[in-house]
């Protein structure tokens, strides 16, 4: 009788044992199955976003929305948007000039609440995402004495609108004059992603809408109009409105994936920098990993 107690006893704790095992394995085929399917959600998102051969990024200072949507002193601009994408809720971060282009390059507008110059960061940045990943960037400012150079200004140049230059981690090859630019023979050589900062004049923060408009024409149009057929892409934006507390800036996606239409989500400089990131399989940094990248506008 104890031995068939000792028994019955025994398989009971097996059946136990076994019935625990198969509730591990199903609870871990349950966490795995959640894994991947974050996983391929993640790459969703990412795959949403084309991966174009090149990006070249320009912004504009100081100027609302309505002062560039349909004005006859920006013909160009609003040109430019009919063949393109036109976001007509696009919004700036904060005011002054200097945090918004730290933060469309960071995802954070680092503690600046001025144009104070210089400030100097260690961070992550999209510049230096981009070379560590084996991509590439440079910086293109109008009117900057030097390739590399670091100082405040110099006659029209200001640095508070070349933010990757505050980045000790970005390298000084990096950062050169638009005077290098490539010409329109030799686009296919610019780097993944090019930001341009036109000049004080040139951006409009000291001239007329008009003298920027005919800026962007004669030293853009070019490649816009290349960026059509050769997987590329133009970003056409501003840094921040004329000082309103409603910071809506005219922002607009011109290239050979872009599908032609005004779009009404609500985007902002950490949108742009998210969709950047999403294109080139590189982590959300700062406010961009909160942010959601564009996905409706590529064809």
């Amino acid at each position: 009788m104890l031995v068939k107690r000792i028994l019955i006893g025994a398989s009971a704790l097996a059946l136990v044992a076994a019935g625990a095992t198969a509730a591990h394995a199903a609870t871990k085929n349950d966490t795995a199955t959640k894994n991947d399917t974050a996983t391929t959600n993640a790459a969703a998102v990412t795959a949403a976003v084309p991966r174009p051969d090149h990006v070249v990024l320009v912004m504009f200072e100081n100027k609302k929305y309505s002062s560039i949507s349909g004005s006859s002193s920006a013909p160009y601009f609003n040109s430019l948007a009919a063949q393109g994408a036109k976001f007509t809720k696009s919004y700036a971060i904060t005011h002054p000039s200097e945090p918004n282009y730290i933060a469309l390059l960071s995802g954070s507008t680092q503690g600046v609440t001025s144009d104070a110059c210089p400030v100097n960061f260690s961070g992550e940045n999209l510049a230096h995402q981009l070379i560590a990943g084996g991509f590439s960037f440079k910086g293109y400012s109008e009117t900057m004495p030097s390739d590399g150079y670091t100082g405040c200004s110099s006659g029209n140049y200001a640095r508070k609108h070349n933010s990757w230059v505050d980045f000790s981690n970005v390298p000084a090859a990096s950062n050169v004059r638009w005077s290098t630019f490539p010409t329109s023979a030799n686009y296919a050589t610019l780097p993944a992603v090019s930001f341009v900062s036109p000049n004080l004049c040139s951006d409009m923060h000291d001239c007329s809408i008009g003298t920027g408009d005919t800026w962007l024409k004669t030293n853009l149009d070019a490649y816009a109009q290349w960026a059509k057929t050769h997987n590329s892409l133009l970003i056409v934006t501003f840094d921040e409105d004329s000082g309103t507390s409603v910071n809506q800036i005219f922002t607009i996606f011109v290239g050979q994936h872009v599908k032609v239409g005004t779009y009404a989500e609500s985007i902002n400089h950490y949108t742009v920098l998210r969709t950047l990131e999403d294109a080139y399989g590189l982590a959300a940094i700062g406010s961009a990993a909160s942010a959601t990248p564009i996905t409706d506008v590529w064809q």
